[in-house]
C-alpha cells in the first residue's frame, strides 16, 4: 500500500497576508512583522539615533500597523505604506517630546541651536568614526533630512510636507548635514 502524500499548503503571498491580517488573522500579521521588522527598526534607529528608543518605536509602528491595517487601500506597496507609517510614528513622537520639553524646560540647549559646523561629542573620542556614528552625531533637524533624503530616498518636497517647511529649508538642512558628515569623516 502506497502512502498518500499530505497536501502541501501554499505559502500565502504578501497580498494574501495583508488581506488576512486586515481581517484579524494574527499569523498573517506575524509573517508581515517578520518580513518588515528589520527595515522598520533600521529606519527608526537612523531617525532617532538611539537603539533602545528605536526598538520601542519599532514596536509602536507595528501596533499602529495592526490598528490601521484595515485602512490600507493598496494604492501603494505594503512596504511603502509601512515605511510612511514608521516615519509618521517617529515624527509624532518627536512632536510629543518637543511639547514635553517645552513644558518642562530645564535650560538645556536645543541641539539645532548649535552654530553650523559644531558636532556633539562622539561616544568614543579618538577612535576612527564610521558613517553610522557620524550620522548619529548630526543635529536632529539635519539628521532627519539627511536620513529621509539620502538614505530613504524621499524628495525635498515630500520631506517639506512632512515637516511643514519649504523645500529650500530642506535643501539647506541637507547641505548642512553633508558638510558636517564630511568634516566628521575627514578627521
Amino acid at each position: 500500500m502506497q502512502a498518500t502524500p499530505l497536501p502541501v499548503m501554499p505559502t500565502p503571498s504578501l497580498a494574501d497576508d495583508v488581506a488576512l491580517a486586515a481581517r484579524g488573522d494574527r499569523r498573517s500579521f506575524e509573517r508581515l512583522y517578520r518580513a518588515h521588522v528589520d527595515k522598520v527598526f533600521t529606519l527608526c534607529a537612523r531617525m532617532v539615533g538611539d537603539r533602545m528608543r528605536a526598538e520601542e518605536l519599532t514596536q509602536d509602528v507595528f501596533v499602529r500597523a495592526w490598528e490601521k491595517l484595515a485602512q490600507f487601500r493598496g494604492d501603494s506597496a505594503f512596504g511603502t505604506w509601512l515605511h510612511r507609517l514608521a516615519v509618521n510614528v517617529v515624527l509624532n513622537e518627536r512632536q510629543v517630546e518637543k511639547r514635553r520639553r517645552e513644558r518642562h524646560d530645564d535650560g538645556i540647549e536645543d541641539m539645532d541651536a548649535l552654530p553650523h559646523g559644531e558636532l556633539r561629542p562622539l561616544p568614543v573620542p579618538g577612535l576612527s568614526i564610521d558613517l553610522e556614528a557620524a550620522i548619529a552625531s548630526l543635529p536632529p533637524g539635519a539628521k532627519k533630512v539627511f536620513v529621509l533624503h539620502d538614505v530613504e530616498g524621499y524628495t525635498h518636497e515630500e520631506i517639506a510636507g512632512m515637516f511643514g517647511v519649504t523645500a529650500g529649508g530642506c535643501k539647506a538642512q541637507l547641505h548642512r548635514a553633508r558638510m558636517l558628515l564630511r568634516e566628521a569623516l575627514n578627521r
